[in-house]
């Protein structure tokens, strides 16, 4: 019988966890293991991808507007400063709330970049898939929208791309003109986005004395919507002890009602009657931002009355992410 004769093989090269690509789940794994790629560095990778970030904005300027500009706010803009400026060719980065098409983003034809921040993404951290979208977007042709896909999981953040000590500041406006330089002369689609859009968008005003608090217009009642950076069972502590004192309103006829949980912060919730606008709760909001200032300084337990206020307040807390 001839003899069986040993089979070699080559030694495969090894590579980092860095190095190593994606593929399909049932392929093998291109570190050399021999097991499929969904158990071994796929697992890691699936696993980065779900796993949510409570706080996807910490740590950028601004946490309260990205927030509230995330689940609030119909329309508005921000110019983004990059750490480093801006690449060449690249007049400015906006983000927006929403983008015509949903489109993550867009490379305009003169080479600025528009950042959708209203979208779906594909892994649990908001701030990783927006930064994937974002570089794609800087190297894109001009004229050219950006589609969505899975960030790489070891791939930057917002925090990573953004000049840490610029301004945040939104412009909130009426509709979504701001799409389009030409609104008129809009693409077919593009002009039927828009008009959809501005037909859903809720009027909304960003208040001018106090951080991130937005009122908006429905029509049986209006509302101010305040997203507030305190850690949540201090700031609810403290709301119960106004509540509990009848300090809790922003002036006649206005009620706290309850509040949104959203991207690891607490937003507080006021009805307000339809005929008092924006300007007409600038002041009423600034006092009460000192209110609850001094609320937020107490140690003191809870009464019993404030403890029911702030079981009335948490039972009626909405979780929006």
């Amino acid at each position: 019988m001839a003899k069986k004769r040993h089979q070699t093989t080559a030694k495969r090269p090894q590579l980092t966890d860095g190095e190593i690509p994606v593929v399909g789940a049932r392929e093998p794994c291109p570190c050399g293991s021999g097991r499929r790629y969904k158990a071994c560095h796929g697992r890691a990778a699936a696993h980065a991808a779900t796993e949510l970030v409570q706080r996807p904005f910490e740590g950028l300027p601004g946490e309260c507007d990205w927030v509230a500009l995330r689940e609030l706010v119909p329309a508005a803009t921000v110019e983004l400063p990059l750490k480093g400026g801006l690449p060449e060719g690249v007049p400015s980065v906006t983000l927006a709330t929403v983008l015509p098409m949903a489109w993550p983003a867009l490379r305009r034809d003169d080479g600025s970049v528009l950042l959708g921040l209203q979208n779906d993404t594909a892994s649990g951290d908001i701030s990783r898939d927006m930064a994937d979208t974002l570089r794609r977007a800087l190297e894109a042709e001009p004229g050219t929208p950006i589609q969505a896909r899975r960030a790489p999981a070891d791939g930057p953040r917002m925090q990573d791309l953004l000049d840490a000590d610029g301004a945040f500041e939104p412009v909130v406006h009426s509709g979504f003109e701001f799409w389009v330089p030409d609104s008129e002369n809009a693409a077919p689609e593009v002009a039927a986005s828009l008009e959809r859009a501005n037909a859903a968008a809720i009027p909304t005003v960003k208040l001018t004395g106090v951080d991130a608090a937005y009122w908006c217009e429905t029509p049986e009642k209006n509302h101010l919507r305040w997203v507030m950076p305190h850690p949540e069972e201090r700031l609810l502590d403290a709301l119960a002890r106004l509540h509990a004192a009848g300090r809790s309103n922003l002036g006649e006829g206005t009620r706290l009602v309850g509040s949104f949980r959203a991207h690891g912060l607490t937003v507080p919730v006021w009805d307000l009657p339809s005929g008092v606008s924006a300007d007409d709760v600038e002041k009423p909001a600034a006092e009460f931002a000192e209110r609850l200032a001094d609320a937020l300084a107490t140690d003191a337990p809870l009464t019993p009355e404030e403890r029911r206020a702030r079981g009335g307040l948490t039972n009626r807390q909405v979780t929006l992410s």
